[in-house]
């Protein structure tokens, strides 16, 4: 038998290593990797609880910033870490509800709509997400686009929310943060909204006129501040939609951490395509497509968010 050459044997094997080390690198594979990682129970680490229940408007007057994307995918992320997060939908087109795979236009259904009327309780009208076990959802339906007229009439109509959020429900469920994602408008809702919350979160896009609007935003809070909920503030900034690709999103980014500072979470959430087709299937990004700079980035803004909680009043 004819002994095989050392030398070929050798130059084979450094062949076919350098070729699995080449795949390794490739984009596909790291995003594979890093979507095994996500979606692996208990790979991801869990996030400590904050010190009390964190209640977080996501406000915006302008449309198109990424609100809905961040309340879902923020709360999405939380959730993956263990911990128990609500979702109150208030934006009668009910996204919210839809990314979190939620049938809200279904007949006879619980909604945010029946909760501020006082018509049902936050138990009754909370349903679990059906991708995440620590993740819970109040939903909207089209009746809440006459709410605003028919609060209008009502006793506290600017507390029905509040009222609705009771600490013995959100006790009896677990939920460590509540999300309230409001419609593009500063409405009755939105005020609803904030009386109810103790933070405002607020997406604003690394885009053209990133700040028209967010001053009226900022007056309002204030104005709710003074009449309405002293404990409401601005507590978090994120920066959305960031394409690298062009100096106006650096400028852009430079700017609003110029005027808020520490309050601007360093983590950026990159435009993306995936990020906005999630929405459409029911999904959030993490679910979508977890190995995606979007689901990654939505992950590291949530750990950055929960972790800031702890570090600024430590852990319960």
């Amino acid at each position: 038998m004819v002994g095989q050459d050392p030398g070929v044997s050798r130059e084979t094997t450094s062949r076919e290593g350098f070729a699995r080390q080449s795949l390794d690198d490739t984009p596909i594979a790291k995003a594979a990797e890093r979507a095994s990682r996500v979606l692996t129970p208990g790979a991801s680490g869990l996030l400590p609880r904050p010190p009390h229940r964190r209640v977080i408007t996501v406000a915006n007057q302008k449309g198109g910033v990424g609100k809905t994307t961040t309340t879902v995918n923020m709360a999405a992320g939380l959730a993956l870490h263990g911990i128990r997060v609500l979702v109150v939908d208030l934006d009668p087109q009910g996204n919210a509800s839809t990314a979190l795979g939620i049938d809200h236009r279904a007949a006879n259904i619980e909604s945010v709509y029946e909760l501020l009327l006082g018509e049902t309780t936050l138990t009754e009208a909370a349903q679990k997400c059906p991708s995440q076990e620590n993740l819970y959802c109040i939903p909207a339906t089209l009746d809440l686009a006459g709410a605003e007229i028919e609060l209008v009439s009502l006793v506290a109509r600017e507390n029905r929310l509040r009222s609705a959020l009771d600490s013995s429900q959100l006790d009896a469920l677990g939920i460590d943060y509540v999300f309230i994602d409001c419609p593009p408008s500063l409405g009755l809702l939105t005020v609803n909204a904030m009386v109810a919350a103790d933070e405002v979160l607020i997406p604003i896009q690394c885009e053209y006129y990133a700040l028209e609007g967010v001053g009226q935003l900022l007056r309002n809070i204030e104005l709710v501040q003074a009449h309405l909920n002293r404990r409401l503030h601005v507590s978090t900034i994120l920066l959305t939609m960031y394409d690298g690709r062009t100096k106006l999103a650096d400028q852009v980014a430079e700017e609003v951490r110029r005027h808020f500072g520490s309050k601007v979470l360093n983590t950026i959430i990159p435009r993306s395509v995936k990020v906005s087709e999630a929405p459409g299937y029911g999904m959030t990004i993490i679910e979508y497509d977890p190995g995606s700079r979007g689901s990654m980035s939505y992950l590291d803004a949530s750990r950055e968010f929960a972790q800031r909680a702890v570090a600024s009043t430590g852990p319960r």
